[in-house]
């Protein structure tokens, strides 16, 4: 019997599904008696990486603009709804979890086909087209955030799921090593920046607002750039006044939220749920060009309980401003983690493994 999951195209949809497929593995489930189903992007790396199987199919998502590729696109979802299907029968595969993304559909209708138990997670605040579209004959839809559970059938509120790290998430415990790791001296406030692709350049050059505003040695900057951005960040940061320590991958997470004070970073799903998870206050600035507005969306849900503030690219100017008045006022900071730690579900992956265990053992 196996555990299936459909995840692809962005860490968003493929960490979530690795966090359950932990959990479930925390259980007493096998590993082998997982499965992932995904395209070419990093999901193919990142499965195997993890010792989870995986099977590619081919598969890609609706283009926006007008593009051959769309005719293909009914055939691509036909092919890979025939490969899943012999994979989910071939390993008496019970449960399928889709977590949004160009491969959920096939996967679904493969599910179905079998007579497998379907489930849905669904990471952001709006939910996207496929996942919208797989709900309507899911089991169960798992939400992270209670604004879904409007718009999807069957929803249960569980939270993203997150790696183990921050369950039981304790930044006194981990502080020290987190700033040895980052190489910043204790005594002075530290701006944890995640940058990334999704318009990175405006948060860069926020950063580098603030630390030239700044008295020189006042504060310190741990900055996730992303891959694509380190090389630009890295001479900024080399002629900092500040400590700045510019990182392009974090593989622990839980020692950059152990290491800021205040964290500046775009409010994707994850992000959202990890400030929670480890009371980060924090100030988003929501990628204006995201689809249906979901970051600001997700941003929402975490402002209500006053865990984030929240700024709009047209208010870039004003951000470093907050930041630094917010960096050196502690009250304030300690109010917002106060309201971000009431909002958190750390316990989300487990809540959905156990799910997946229930039904596996009823079919």
């Amino acid at each position: 019997m196996t555990y299936a999951f459909a995840a692809a195209g962005t860490g968003g949809h493929v960490y979530p599904a690795l966090a359950v497929a932990d959990a479930l593995v925390r259980h007493g489930v096998n590993k082998d008696q997982i499965v992932f189903f995904g395209g070419d992007r990093m999901e193919a790396r990142t499965v195997p990486a993890a010792g989870f199987d995986f099977v590619g199919v081919e598969i890609h998502g609706l283009r926006r603009s007008l593009s051959v590729d769309n005719l293909r696109l009914p055939g691509l979802v036909l092919a890979a709804r025939k490969r899943i299907g012999v994979e989910l029968a071939r390993r008496s595969s019970r449960v399928m979890t889709v977590f949004g993304g160009y491969v959920s559909v096939p996967a679904a209708m493969a599910a179905r086909r079998s007579g497998a138990a379907l489930f849905v997670h669904e990471q952001n605040a709006v939910p996207g087209l496929a996942n919208r579209l797989v709900a309507r004959r899911a089991n169960a839809t798992f939400v992270a955030f209670p604004d879904a559970a409007d718009t999807l059938p069957r929803a249960e509120v569980t939270g993203n799921p997150l790696r183990s790290a921050f369950e039981k998430f304790d930044r006194n415990a981990l502080r020290p090593a987190a700033l040895e790791r980052y190489g910043i001296p204790e005594g002075v406030p530290v701006l944890g920046v995640l940058g990334g692709s999704l318009g990175a350049r405006v948060l860069n050059t926020v950063a580098e607002r603030i630390a030239a505003d700044a008295d020189p040695g006042s504060m310190a900057i741990v900055h996730l750039t992303g891959r694509a951005h380190f090389d630009t960040v890295a001479p900024i940061a080399a002629r900092s006044p500040q400590s700045w320590t510019p990182v392009a991958f974090e593989d622990h997470m839980e020692h950059f939220y152990a290491v800021s004070d205040l964290v500046l970073s775009r409010s994707g799903a994850l992000t959202i749920s990890e400030l929670a998870a480890t009371a980060t206050p924090a100030i988003v600035v929501p990628y204006a060009a995201g689809t249906a507005g979901h970051q600001g969306a997700n941003a929402s849900h975490l402002q209500a309980v006053g865990g984030v503030v929240v700024m709009g690219e047209s208010e870039i100017d004003r951000v470093s401003v907050e930041l630094q008045q917010l960096l050196f006022d502690t009250s304030r900071r300690a109010s917002m983690a106060d309201g971000a730690r009431r909002a958190a579900r750390p316990d989300a992956a487990d809540t959905i493994a156990r799910r997946l265990m229930e039904a596996a053992d009823g079919r």
